[in-house]
């Protein structure tokens, strides 16, 4: 589908509020008062990216269907095509970071950890560490732990084009049916809350399937449906879908949704902050996915907002590396001490060159 801008830009406040979330954590900020949430909340910056990977990774299927009909039967995008763009879109300036990572931490003092192994090394380089039991003690590196997501958002990639089949094939028979399909959508959301409770409520699972995708599925089908209601012309507007995700956002910041930690301790905690993050992110990007073009979408589509949205992946892979160089080389400053705000600017400081060199030498050229 032909770029939008302001899609762009909206990638560049997941990566902002990624980094920011980490900056919080890494100064001690991270506390059960609501300050202590709001600042552990900023992760929302994952669900963004997750309902954007859905919305524009879905669209295809859905256009296909939505414009065939009697003299012009359902094509289905080709599968291949598809499984060479995301290989090549995601894992050239991932393999460099994780290499990178993996020389760099040789050389510095990070302890007895299984993660900074060869194993570990090919666990990283495979995006299987969350594939584990016990996951916090045993394929994490210390400059590679946000990379949780990454793993959860390939496993979407992956299984993409069965659910597209489901839906399409199966369900609605290869004809355009949107009540049709938003219903199917539905339903894999309610899975995936039904798998959120199977992990809560048993102990049969390695406890790294928390972090596994049907956890999260429910924030890609956000974006999945809004490839749907895009489809059927329908349009949201940024007055109304912004300050209903910050409405969700202070409710997000209670401890509604658990402590500050990416897998909630309770059932009722993890099932609110699902349903929660999968609102916020879904109303942040359903101005921009529907067409809308107001305030929101042309702030979004500046050109700053564009450039740090077109490095936002590479911000994103590296963000965790320069953030312990600034925080033990540059500021000086002790782990769970200091300014979360000097850490984040001084942290961007350093990223966003590196970000825009890896993504000069990896990204895709037309």
């Amino acid at each position: 589908m032909t770029r939008v801008d302001s899609l762009t830009g909206v990638r560049a406040v997941a990566a902002l509020l990624v980094v920011l979330t980490h900056a919080a954590y890494t100064t001690g900020k991270y506390s059960e008062t609501y300050v202590g949430l709001m600042y552990s909340r900023a992760e929302i910056g994952v669900p963004i990216f997750f309902v954007l990977s859905g919305f524009l990774l879905f669209t295809p299927w859905v256009r296909a269907v939505a414009r065939s009909g009697p003299e012009k039967p359902y094509a289905a995008p080709s599968v291949q095509r598809y499984a060479w763009h995301r290989v090549r879109r995601i894992m050239p300036a991932y393999v460099l970071t994780v290499l990178g990572a993996f020389v760099l931490y040789h050389f510095r003092t990070a302890g007895p950890n299984p993660g900074h192994t060869w194993m570990g090394l090919v666990r990283n380089l495979t995006l299987t560490t969350i594939y584990t039991d016990n996951y916090l003690f045993s394929w994490l590196h210390q400059g590679l732990t946000q990379m949780w997501s990454l793993a959860v958002e390939v496993a979407f990639y992956v299984a993409l084009p069965v659910l597209a089949y489901l839906l399409i094939v199966l369900l609605c028979r290869r004809q355009w049916r949107p009540g049709l399909m938003l219903g199917g959508l539905v339903v894999l959301a309610a899975l995936s809350l039904g798998w959120l409770t199977l992990v809560h409520t048993t102990d049969f699972l390695p406890d790294g399937a928390r972090l596994w995708l049907p956890t999260y599925l429910t924030w890609f089908v956000g974006g999945m449906l809004l490839s749907v209601l895009a489809a059927m012309g329908m349009r949201a507007y940024g007055f109304l879908c912004i300050p209903l995700a910050l409405v969700c956002y202070l409710i997000a910041s209670t401890p509604i949704a658990g402590a500050p930690t990416t897998s909630p301790a309770t059932l009722a905690q993890g099932l609110w902050k699902s349903v929660l993050y999968a609102a916020i992110a879904t109303l942040a990007v359903a101005p921009l996915a529907l067409g809308n073009q107001g305030w929101y979408a042309r702030f979004l589509a500046s050109r700053p907002m564009v450039f740090l949205g077109e490095i936002s992946y590479e911000i994103f892979l590296v963000h965790l590396v320069t953030m312990e160089l600034v925080m033990v080389e540059v500021l000086r400053m002790h782990v769970y001490t200091g300014s979360t705000f000097a850490l984040f600017m001084v942290t961007m400081l350093a990223t966003i060159p590196l970000a825009w060199v890896l993504h000069r030498f990896t990204r895709v050229r037309t």
